[in-house]
């Protein structure tokens, strides 16, 4: 590995493209540091740390929504917005459909479909944000409608930019630009929630109690290292299921066997991010009506009580079998497998191979989206047992980001590298 790495340092290409991204996210954790202008960030800043759904957007942001920065919501509302193109893509508008049919031309008119809903929906939640958090906490200097549209042309002119960072990251840099932002901003966070854990369990204490106070630290970097080894373990298991050729056409030649690979894990962390968004829309709508029922619906719906989480784990479970249906089609599957001249052995082509795929689809999913569930509901059932503060909390859903995107940079690197390395030999 650091073999790997000294070879990526040593090309050129690569090491400028290394040194532009790292350039982009300086640029975004500056933005991150500079707050709208009229707010009272240090009010909004205690608030945050007590509920438990914008502690989680907070963490995912970096720390940007806890001070109301310029980029205080990150790319989640460009990301909601292909989440929503994506699933009226599937046979929902008839003409999105088509699109996604019509090769590069089609690509680029959804893309430019989902910026523009991008922009509506990042306009909507920062007024939903700004309106809901001054009513509950008094953080604008200027409680006016001029004050909120003011504030949230800000924020939704600031998430526009970072898509355009982004953008920039994934044309001459290295990785997806959006995903490396998203990893920046939680990876930003850990050192002073490190710093945290140990100051609750080890300062301050005894002589007699520093002992003590150590061992859980540890204890808790330990169960932190296991989660970190947990989500690697998931997000790389797959079940393989054996392909032979028929067809002596095939570059393979007769009867060669390959494998086809499923994940365990299809849906990634989007089930995690669905259930968020179902639990917390209600919450912003009422809050533009009732604040009395917005207090009582946000301690029912909370993270830290039972009844919020058994429904937060519920739904995180049925979104993980919703999302790996849209991503993995067994009868396409089937239909390419037969198209290619491939079967699998001891099941008949056709309808038997697909009614095999969906059995098995459905079998790892069950285990994907157990896994996934416990590692969504670790944050915050942690502290239910422990003194630990859900700010503090292993962010079980900002390991799978980091992991993810860590493994999949790493493979493109690696693979940038091979490229110029068979160039070379070629030359």
């Amino acid at each position: 590995m650091l073999r790997t790495f000294a070879a990526m340092f040593k090309n050129k290409e690569i090491r400028n493209k290394i040194l532009f991204t790292l350039a982009m996210l300086l640029i975004y954790r500056i933005g991150s540091a500079i707050p709208v202008p009229g707010v009272n960030a240090d009010q909004l800043a205690a608030q945050i740390a007590d509920n438990s759904i914008l502690n989680m957007m907070n963490l995912l942001g970096g720390g940007a929504l806890e001070r109301l920065s310029v980029f205080a919501m990150g790319v989640s509302p460009y990301i909601t917005a292909s989440i929503i193109i994506q699933l009226l893509s599937m046979d929902v508008i008839p003409a999105l459909t088509e699109m996604t049919k019509s090769g590069q031309t089609g690509r680029m008119k959804i893309e430019k479909i989902t910026r523009y809903l991008g922009v509506v929906l990042s306009f909507v939640q920062a007024f939903s944000l700004v309106y809901g958090f001054d009513k509950q906490y008094q953080i604008l200097e200027n409680a006016r409608l001029s004050g909120y549209l003011y504030t949230a042309t800000i924020m939704t002119a600031g998430t526009m930019f970072l898509i355009w960072i982004g953008d920039r990251i994934s044309m001459k840099g290295i990785g997806n630009g959006l995903s490396i932002i998203i990893f920046a901003g939680i990876v930003s966070n850990m050192p002073a929630s490190f710093v945290q854990v140990y100051n609750i369990l080890a300062g301050g204490a005894t002589q007699g109690e520093l002992f003590n106070g150590i061992l859980q630290f540890a204890l808790y970097c330990l169960l932190y290292l296991a989660i970190v080894v947990f989500v690697v373990i998931m997000e790389t298991a797959v079940r393989k299921i054996p392909i032979q050729y028929t067809n002596s056409s095939n570059i393979r030649g007769g009867n060669d066997i390959t494998y086809l690979p499923f994940k365990i894990n299809s849906a990634s962390v989007i089930p995690v991010i669905f259930a968020q968004s179902i639990m917390t829309a209600p919450q912003i709508i009422i809050s533009f009506f009732n604040t009395e029922l917005y207090t009582k619906l946000n301690n029912f719906l909370s993270l830290n009580k039972p009844i919020g989480l058994c429904i937060y784990a519920v739904l995180t479970i049925l979104f993980t079998f919703f999302y790996t249906d849209l991503q993995v089609d067994p009868d396409q599957v089937a239909e390419n497998l037969g198209k290619s001249g491939a079967y699998i052995p001891g099941i008949r082509p056709g309808s038997e191979t697909r009614r095999y795929l969906h059995k098995v689809i459905n079998r790892i999913t069950v285990l994907g989206a157990i896994s996934l569930m416990i590692i969504a509901v670790i944050p915050y059932l942690l502290p239910m047992f422990t003194s630990l503060p859900t700010s503090t909390a292993i962010g079980g859903t900002g390991i799978i980001i980091v992991v993810g995107v860590a493994m999949e940079t790493v493979a493109q690197l690696k693979g940038q590298l091979t490229q110029k390395n068979y160039r070379g030999f070629l030359k």
